[in-house]
């Protein structure tokens, strides 16, 4: 190869900024004896780069292949350019155009060095509660617009005093360009207010804090993107304080202990799952407990799982450090009142929190975007997530196609946004129930922001086509007042196209679709939720569905488990016997009125929900009759399973109807013969999973179509899961489930993106 110098143009794109890509590139440089340039741009990175052929093209591979560790890649483009001779390498100032776009960084957790530097008294950071550097720390939620320079988030305020500049404007320092750079000096600082106690600062109010939780009391942390409520989860009295303040009688709170060897005192942690607590997302992971390990039974009542995290902040490991009598676990749960979204304006928590925690420790580095915290489990050695958020929100999906640019606004349950463009899908993070004005506005201010931040506007807009969700009204608004086109997208078609493009599927062929979830409203009006589709982005066929049952009451019914049982075993032809667990649920008058409201189809509405069919079930068996979050019932079915049974029950088959009636007569005979609970509740998800391969072995005998998606909120289920891909491998099926959006409600928006660009013919 020539020796001759030559110059190569390359540029970079996907999450290259405020990860520390532009001093990588320096010092990668200055190694390799490259000369010439880099910097930012709109569109991602820039680098000119001349040098000997052999030393450019180690310097290429080097790029290509070790990224730094935040970096996430889409594309790299090097082409030889004609000969520029510079005597260095520098990094040049951004270059910033209006019409263009670069994903950012989501927040990411404390990295291993700011974390050694944290707990090292000869450093000067050392206890300083904002530490970061450009491998970790706040990114989404501090910044206000692009391009992601300091005085366009929310560390604006704080001039950084000589040392913090030195470090930031020092190519060679892993604080080159770190944005949220600060220190003891210069940066935001930490405050105790607790009523009728002078404001403590620093140290002293880290001290108090854990002081309070010591003593049983509840505080308001304020985290990366919004308030926590924090308890000692060993404290029973405490947990249940909680609860009763914030209306959350039994739903499962989340966990935070100092390190794994704290945790698995209480859970088992597998290898995929440490990686995971110890990911740069730091996510909740939802975890096994350890047989006869009951202290934090309390913090989620008759589950088998608790769902746990690391600290993820410097303000975390300090307020957690372990000492004799401090505890550790604390419940680390979202700010807020139960349905409202979580606080993260100061002035705005201390009024709606102030019910909630006996006191509060705070800092005052604003929060422009509030973030829940993530929540994945594991499945199959792999990450299956429930909720998509801190960590992960606002990175986006690529994928094959040149898209449009579309708003999708989701369902009205664990509500997601999604905005496309070119390449990209950049889903939201969690929004939550869009139930009130409160989450309402939360999800229109991201809108905005998103629109801001990836210079976005919309020119279609795709709903679901439930007429009374808030997002359906707020995109026909939008619609209406734009003039753009409106598409209204059938909530489980985007439940199968969202599974879709999770995996990446590219193909014109179609799919099986395995659409279980708790309610979707149908094109013929009636709410499905246990659907057997057949179809791809384009279009989608309804072959097969469960049986349709009267839900008394409407959505009030989906709170009352109990009604639901009733209604099967009416429908069922099943007298309403005494000895019945739901039947003595309701007094005798209140069972009057129910079977004339459904002998008459008074207030009822019809569905085909598999979400309502365990729920019935779960009721028939005496396990829920009420439940106080959704899918409660279901939850509490699965986790009584005998996981060793094998036999099942007859799930006939009748034309395009799944006879689910025919399973009450065998549960019921089990019941009266002494049959186990658990072998029942196996035995009813058996004949679920065997069901799903008998209709996948009917579409592939006449269609030929060996693909499988499994994607809806019943999917959570693990057992069912589990039962049902074992039962589709083994028989040569391809499942396909989700690995990047949750296969709940959370993924909706993703779906109605690639069905909208679809009709708009951009696939």
């Amino acid at each position: 190869m020539s020796d001759t110098p030559i110059t190569q143009k390359i540029h970079i794109t996907g999450i290259v900024q405020g990860v520390g890509f532009r001093p990588y590139v320096f010092n990668l440089a200055s190694k390799m004896r490259i000369n010439g340039w880099v910097r930012n741009t709109s569109s991602g990175l820039e680098i000119v780069a001349s040098g000997e052929p052999s030393d450019l093209d180690r310097f290429i591979q080097a790029l290509r292949n070790h990224p730094p560790t935040l970096a996430h890649v889409d594309s790299f483009e090097a082409s030889l350019s004609e000969y520029e001779q510079f005597d260095h390498f520098e990094i040049r100032e951004s270059n910033s155009v209006s019409t263009e776009f670069v994903p950012i960084s989501p927040d990411i957790s404390i990295c291993d060095d700011c974390r050694r530097e944290l707990f090292d008294p000869a450093d000067r950071r050392y206890r300083y509660p904002f530490i970061n550097c450009t491998n970790c720390g706040p990114r989404f939620s501090i910044i206000k617009d692009i391009p992601y320079d300091r005085p366009l988030t929310t560390m604006s305020d704080f001039a950084m005093c000589a040392d913090c500049l030195q470090e930031y404007t020092a190519p060679s320092d892993r604080r080159y360009h770190a944005q949220p750079i600060a220190c003891a000096q210069c940066g935001p600082a930490v405050s105790f207010k607790m009523p009728g106690k002078t404001e403590l600062f620093a140290e002293q109010a880290i001290s108090a804090a854990r002081a309070l939780l010591r003593e049983g009391k509840i505080l308001a942390l304020k985290g990366l993107g919004g308030y926590h409520l924090a308890c000692d989860a060993l404290n029973r009295d405490a947990v249940e304080r909680l609860r009763q303040r914030k209306h959350r009688s039994e739903k499962p709170f989340a966990l935070m202990s100092f390190d794994l060897d704290t945790m698995k005192r209480f859970v088992q942690i597998s290898e995929t799952e440490a990686a995971l607590l110890e990911s740069p997302q730091h996510t909740i992971v939802l975890l096994e407990k350890n047989d006869g390990v009951s202290a934090l039974d309390h913090t989620a009542p008759r589950q088998n799982q608790l769902g746990m995290m690391l600290p993820y902040t410097p303000l975390h490991l300090l307020l957690l450090e372990p000492e004799s009598g401090f505890p550790e676990a604390l419940v680390m749960t979202s700010g807020n009142f139960s349905e409202e979204p979580i606080a993260y304006r100061d002035d705005e928590a201390l009024t709606r929190l102030q019910p909630l925690a006996d006191a509060f420790l705070l800092h005052n580095r604003p929060i422009h975007m509030r973030v829940d915290d993530s929540v994945v489990r594991v499945f199959g050695e792999q990450v299956y997530p429930i909720r998509r958020a801190r960590g992960y929100a606002p990175e986006p999906l690529k994928v094959p196609y040149i898209l449009p640019q579309i708003l999708s606004c989701g369902a009205e349950l664990k509500n997601t946004f999604a905005l496309s463009r070119q390449g990209y899908i950049f889903l939201s993070h969690h929004i939550g129930d869009l139930e009130n004005l409160e989450t309402l506005s939360s999800f229109t201010q991201g809108i905005e922001h998103y629109k801001r931040l990836f210079h976005l506007e919309p020119t279609a807009i795709a709903v679901d086509l439930h007429p009374d969700y808030l997002s359906t009204l707020f995109g026909q608004n939008l619609s209406r007042e734009q003039n753009i086109p409106l598409f209204k997208v059938q909530h489980h078609h985007a439940h199968l196209a969202s599974c879709l493009v999770d995996n990446d599927y590219r193909e014109a062929a179609p799919v099986i679709g395995l659409i279980f979830d708790g309610t979707g409203y149908g094109t013929d009006g009636v709410i499905w939720g246990g659907e057997f589709l057949l179809g791809g982005y384009n279009a989608v066929d309804r072959v097969y569905h469960l049986s349709e049952i009267a839900l008394p009451g409407g959505d009030s019914a989906i709170r009352n488990p109990a009604k639901i049982a009733l209604s099967y075993l009416q429908a069922a032809g099943i007298d309403w016997t005494p000895d019945l667990f739901p039947v003595k649920s309701f007094q005798e008058e209140q069972r009057v009125i129910l079977a004339q409201q459904l002998s008459h189809m008074v207030n009822c509405l019809l569905t085909t929900s598999m979400g309502r069919l365990f729920d019935a079930v779960s009721s028939l068996l005496g396990i829920r009759h009420h439940i106080s979050y959704e899918g409660q019932a279901a939850i509490e079915l699965e986790n009584i399973c005998d996981r060793s049974e094998n036999q099942t029950y007859d799930l006939p088959i009748n034309g395009s109807r799944i006879d689910t009636l025919a399973l009450f007569p065998q549960i019921l005979k089990d019941m009266r013969n002494g049959v186990s609970h658990a072998v029942i509740a196996a035995r009813f998800h058996n004949a679920i999973a065997n069901c799903c391969l008998v209709i996948c072995q009917k579409f592939r005998t006449s269609t030929g179509v060996n693909k499988v998606a499994l994607s809806g909120g019943v999917w959570q289920n693990m057992t069912l899961l589990r039962k049902t891909t074992q039962l589709l491998y083994s028989d040569g099926f391809e499942p396909l489930i989700h690995h990047r959006v949750p296969a709940n409600d959370g993924g909706i928006s993703l779906g109605q993106t690639l069905i909208a660009a679809s009709l708009l013919h951009a696939l």
